[in-house]
């Protein structure tokens, strides 16, 4: 089968370019539609296999185009794309049949992973059959519905639950959420939402150890900049990915509650204040010791490079 072709639509011209950028690159055919009334007029010229779209657009929004597709095209696979997602219009997009979900602003890890779900989709797959084998063996799986049967009856049971599953898999994938609302008898856009909502929650597998940057206010005035920058300058991955020996991975959020702390990183379960590029390596190479060197050793490189 020949690699899928991908329509992005979105009334920003940046999203399209970012998208097309990050799916070219990976060998797939992509065009773009600013809006949905461009999306149907190029569906009914060419034929597609995936669309990806934004929800809240002018004229010709995504709901409206999602409806028009599901009658008109239903082979095609659908994606959101979006970042203002409310619960009922997710609830009303999961019922129309959509595939998944990328918040903005995505990374290139993030539109990938969900991409190749996709992709299976369009292979006659449905995405969590997939990738079930590789990502939730019958082990977790037994292991998370115990879990659910044994507090889906407590008053406010989900987050515990939730919380005990990214304990069990490490993350949240769409598989486990639609588990998690199915054990406990609960619609998947709101299992979804509170995943979506809370930054301690994610969608993406994380490394042994998950750095969070704050970005608050407080943190950006007082230079969180620079650290985040040597971060991902040291461990060469960008927010919202995972170093290759899934050793690391770093996550960007609005707030840790620690602004009399600024600026601010927390290390697993630990909190760092008062934060430099150096000493947050420090930190860093308390669990692996080559960051301090390897970073030394560019360090060098450069001071060379200079007086040369």
């Amino acid at each position: 089968m020949a690699e899928p072709k991908i329509l992005i639509v979105d009334d920003e011209l940046i999203v399209i370019k970012s998208a097309e950028r990050v799916l070219k690159s990976e060998g797939y055919s992509v065009e773009g539609a600013l809006g949905g009334r461009e999306a149907i007029l190029k569906m009914g010229q060419n034929s597609f296999d995936l669309v990806f779209t934004d929800l809240k657009m002018p004229e010709v929004d995504g709901i409206t185009l999602i409806r028009w597709i599901k009658k008109t095209k239903p082979d095609v696979g659908i994606v959101i794309i979006t970042g203002y997602p409310s619960q009922d219009t997710i609830k009303e997009a999961l019922e129309l049949g959509i595939i998944d979900y990328v918040p903005k602003p995505f990374t290139p890890s993030v539109l990938l992973d969900v991409t190749e779900r996709a992709v299976e989709w369009t292979k006659g797959k449905k995405p969590e059959e997939a990738k079930t084998a590789e990502e939730f063996p019958p082990a977790m799986a037994a292991e998370l519905d115990r879990v659910i049967a044994q507090l889906k009856k407590k008053p406010g049971a989900l987050i515990p639950v939730l919380q005990r599953a990214q304990e069990i898999v490490g993350y949240l994938p769409p598989v486990v959420q639609k588990r998690i609302a199915k054990g406990m008898n609960i619609p998947e856009a709101e299992v979804h939402s509170v995943v979506s909502f809370y930054s301690f929650f994610t969608m993406k597998p994380r490394g042994d150890h998950n750095i969070r940057v704050c970005l608050g206010t407080a943190c950006y005035v007082k230079g969180i900049e620079g650290v985040l920058k040597k971060i991902q300058d040291t461990l060469k991955i960008n927010v919202g990915e995972t170093t290759e020996d899934r050793k690391f991975s770093i996550e960007a959020v609005r707030c840790l509650g620690a602004c009399g702390l600024a600026p601010v990183m927390v290390i697993d379960q630990e909190t760092y204040g008062a934060m430099s590029p150096k000493k947050a390596l420090e930190k860093i190479s308390q669990f692996d010791p080559t960051i301090i060197e390897s970073a030394s050793a560019e360090q060098a490189e450069e001071m060379a490079e200079k007086e040369a």
